[in-house]
């Protein structure tokens, strides 16, 4: 009943239910922080894997083979928008990451990245997290939008099952972030605000990546692989990394490993 319900949506309220819904989850991982002072260093690695793993399998699943599917259909060179795209979506992080003043948990405010600011270093380290959340945002909106533009390779299982993954992985990543605020003294309050701010931009990301693909149908499977190339360059520049600077860099793997099989299951299973 609810699943014939939100099925008669409109593709953008889709897009915006379904990324209020990571962002619900990424403000319920925050919340542990009223249970929680501080976390172990491997429970963080495992989480920051498991993140990693969700991500990559999401981007080949969920966005790339689409992508390569509609390319075929329009009898233009599979391989194109696939690559086009991908490219284009880790070129747009890799500016952001050059541009956007940010801090990772851990290192020291003289340590920011991204251009010279004032910014106080809580914000930096807000920024940081927001930077992941981006294209995790604009992959769940970019799916919505390709069911209203009538793509047969994506259904809405499919997209729900992006949204789910994804969600999953947020609890964690919103753990991630306001425990360890908390361990630099922030209030568990402030702590779980900052925390669950970050995630208030998959909404926007999922709103403005859906009305995209909508209006301009012809941009879709490159829109597709933009999102994935963008998920792609936050786990390689910054999740993996982050996760294997611990001693025990089995547990990030394996957490990577898992990740990647829910993901790969909740897609094809559920889509």
């Amino acid at each position: 009943m609810a699943l014939q319900w939100f099925s008669n949506l409109n593709p953008i309220l889709q897009a915006f239910l379904a990324t209020c819904f990571t962002w619900f989850l990424t403000a319920l991982g925050a919340g542990t922080v009223f249970s929680f002072k501080s976390i172990d260093r491997r429970i963080l690695d495992g989480m920051l894997g498991f993140a990693a793993g969700v991500m990559i399998a999401a981007s080949f699943w969920s966005l790339l083979a689409p992508a390569i599917e509609m390319a075929e259909a329009a009898q233009t060179p599979s391989w194109l928008p696939a690559t086009t795209g991908f490219l284009a979506g880790g070129a747009f992080l890799w500016g952001i990451d050059r541009l956007l003043p940010h801090l990772h948990l851990g290192l020291q405010r003289e340590q920011a990245e991204g251009l010279p600011t004032g910014w106080r270093r809580v914000v930096l380290l807000v920024m940081a997290i927001t930077l992941h959340n981006i294209p995790e945002g604009l992959a769940v909106g970019v799916t919505f939008g390709a069911i209203g533009a009538g793509l047969p390779s994506v259904s809405l299982t499919g997209a729900i099952a992006l949204a789910l993954g994804i969600g999953i992985q947020n609890f964690p990543e919103g753990a991630a972030v306001s425990i360890p605020l908390r361990r630099e003294g922030f209030s568990r309050f402030r702590s779980f605000w900052y925390g669950q701010v970050s995630g208030l931009v998959e909404p926007v990301a999922g709103v403005l990546g859906a009305a995209a693909v909508i209006t301009i149908q012809p941009i879709l499977p490159y829109a597709l692989a933009f999102a994935a190339g963008a998920m792609i360059f936050v786990v390689v520049e910054e999740l993996i990394p982050e996760s294997q600077q611990g001693k025990t860099t089995d547990i990030s793997t394996i957490g990577a490993m898992l990740g990647f099989a829910i993901m790969m299951l909740l897609d094809v299973g559920l889509g």
